[in-house]
Order: structure tokens, then C-alpha cells, then sequence
């Protein structure tokens, strides 16, 4: 059989991080007051800074299961921010290092500050017109080459998540939603550019990606259909999709292993979320 990648230590760790996470946000949702419509003229006179006013919902839907709504739409959006703890705890196992909201600070040429633009900008052009853009080796290259000594400024960005590989190779990863709109396709791709001007290093010893922890159209690269994705970054060279992002974490199991542990959590918490929210409804 072989080795789990996920030992039964980090497993508590990753269950007791989710079973806390979920407690937070039905402890946030639980204390939102949901605008009850006592009669129309009364709740069209009403005020919500927050923006919950939702007059033809709250005439037919049951203020109990309005408050469940709003929960699943808040939860899946913060679920997104589990994602980065979890590898970076099965990460711990299997790397030397791993952080989140790793910050990268460093003198770089303006110069090639200006050329990260120009390489994004060449890049967009590309997949505007349907050709592919620029292998991601030769934009890291050019960005590298264009560098002075003259026309340096203090500069930085920050990745979700940064792993130190045991063979010494700095792995570094934005991750965030599976279906990317155009301008954080194209802000990715500037990020991964300044990580490898920061650092003055190529490929492979520094290795930068956009990592998206699930592929929402299936199990292969080849089903994943989001168009942005596909076009707006360097998808072939720096686009990791479910198991790819997994597999460097923690192995080939990984993936399985955290679904499974997601999915305990899941049924030890489902009868906790619904009395909590709903009150019984």
C-alpha cells in the first residue's frame, strides 16, 4: 500500500483548521439580522448598509432560509482561502518550507519594470488576435536581460503560497478562483514576471504559478473550458489545474486525501450548520 500523503497529524490539523473555519463563518452569518417583511409598505421603508434589502425574496422566501442563502454564497466564496492552509500544512510534510503570504522585497531595474509591460501587454495582444502568446522561458528571459544597474528602485510583491522544495527549488503560487476574469489573467502573468525579476532567476530554480484547486469542468487539463484562463495567461507553462497543484504539494494522493477530509468535516458539521442557521426550520 502505498504512503499516505497526508499523515494522521496534519490530517487533525487540517480538521481542526476547517471545523473552526466553518464555526467562525456560521458565527458571522448567525449574528446577520435578515430583513423580515412584516408588510410591504414597512420593508420599502426600510435602510441596510450592508445592502441585504431584497424586497420580492423576503415576500416569499422564509427569512430562516433566506439566512442559509446568503450563507452557502459567503461560504463558497471564503471556502476559497482554506485551500492555501491546507497545502500549506500537507506542504510542510513533504517540503522544506512553506508560508502563505510570502512577501518578496528587492531592488529591480525600472527598466525592467518596463519590460514586464511590454512583455503583459505583447502578451494580451496575442491572445486578443488568437495566437498564442510568448513561451513564459523567453518573457522571463527578456524581462531578465532588460535589467541595468543605473535605474534601480525598491520594489516587492507578495504569493498566496511559497514552498521551498528540498532540492532547494523556490516554488511560488497565486491561487485563486478557477474562472479568472481578463485583468487578474493578465495580473497574474506580471506577478509571475516580478518574482523572477526580484529574485534575478530563471527556470527551473525559481518556479512561478497560478494554481487553481479544483477544475470546476473535470478531472483533465484538457476538459478545463474558461476561455480567460485559457487565453490571457500562459497557461501551458504556468497554469496548474486540481491534481497537477496537488501533486506537487503532497503526491499523487493528496488530492483524494483532503477531499476526504473536507467531506468528514462536512458530516460532522452539516446537522451544526442547519440548526444554527435555519433554527430547526
Amino acid at each position: 500500500m502505498p504512503k499516505k500523503a497526508i499523515s494522521t497529524e496534519t490530517r487533525a490539523k487540517i480538521k481542526g483548521y476547517l471545523e473552526g473555519f466553518i464555526e467562525n463563518v456560521v458565527r458571522d452569518y448567525k449574528g446577520r439580522p435578515i430583513p423580515a417583511l412584516d408588510s410591504p409598505s414597512a420593508y420599502l421603508a426600510k435602510s441596510s448598509p450592508r445592502g441585504q434589502l431584497k424586497p420580492f425574496h423576503a415576500a416569499i422566501i422564509p427569512p430562516e432560509l433566506m439566512r442559509v442563502s446568503a450563507f452557502e454564497r459567503g461560504f463558497s466564496t471564503a471556502l476559497g482561502t482554506t485551500f492555501e492552509e491546507c497545502a500549506r500544512l500537507i506542504a510542510l510534510e513533504h517540503h522544506a518550507d512553506a508560508q502563505r503570504g510570502h512577501a518578496l522585497v528587492g531592488e529591480v531595474s525600472l527598466a525592467a519594470l518596463g519590460e514586464i509591460e511590454s512583455q503583459v501587454a505583447a502578451s494580451e495582444e496575442a491572445a486578443t488576435r488568437g495566437e498564442h502568446p510568448p513561451p513564459l522561458a523567453q518573457m522571463i528571459q527578456r524581462v531578465l536581460d532588460a535589467r541595468r544597474d543605473d535605474d534601480l528602485e525598491r520594489r516587492g510583491t507578495r504569493a498566496d503560497l511559497y514552498v521551498l522544495s528540498r532540492s532547494g527549488v523556490r516554488l511560488f503560487f497565486e491561487m485563486k478562483s478557477p474562472q479568472p476574469n481578463k485583468g487578474q489573467c493578465l495580473e497574474v502573468t506580471q506577478r509571475i514576471l516580478r518574482i523572477h525579476l526580484l529574485l534575478g532567476q530563471a527556470r527551473p530554480t525559481v518556479q512561478a504559478y497560478y494554481a487553481m484547486a479544483y477544475n470546476p469542468y473535470g478531472p483533465t487539463r484538457a476538459e478545463y473550458r474558461w476561455s480567460f484562463g485559457r487565453m490571457y495567461m500562459p497557461f501551458a507553462d504556468a497554469v496548474l489545474i486540481g491534481h497537477e497543484f496537488w501533486d506537487i504539494i503532497g503526491g499523487p494522493t493528496a488530492y483524494a486525501e483532503l477531499l476526504d477530509i473536507y467531506q468528514e468535516v462536512g458530516r460532522e458539521k452539516g446537522k451544526y450548520m442547519l440548526d444554527t442557521l435555519a433554527f430547526g426550520f
